[in-house]
């Protein structure tokens, strides 16, 4: 337990930051799986509509710092590979 109230308020500050980022995290995974899901069942429109969505979220991940930006261009470069494979078809 904290002693001091500015240690204290840091305590809270940093359940709500820890609170923020595990929401956001979460979202961002989900629409991943999702996009995912969609090219393994090989719906090609719905791929490509997600896609733009999926690439947003990554963006603004990085913008708050919850997912490094080389991180995110991996994740960008392999998911634009694999719906552009199955939007070709």
């Amino acid at each position: 337990m904290p002693n001091h109230k500015s240690a204290e308020k840091r305590d809270r500050q940093n359940a709500r930051r820890s609170a923020v980022n595990t929401a956001n995290r979460t979202r961002l995974r989900g629409q991943v799986k999702k996009l995912r899901v969609a090219l393994t069942s090989s719906k090609g429109d719905e791929a490509k509509a997600m896609h733009s969505e999926t690439i947003a979220l990554i963006d603004k991940a990085v913008q708050k710092r919850i997912l490094h930006r080389n991180a995110a261009a991996r994740y960008k470069s392999r998911l634009t590979r694999h719906v552009n494979k199955v939007t070709a078809k």
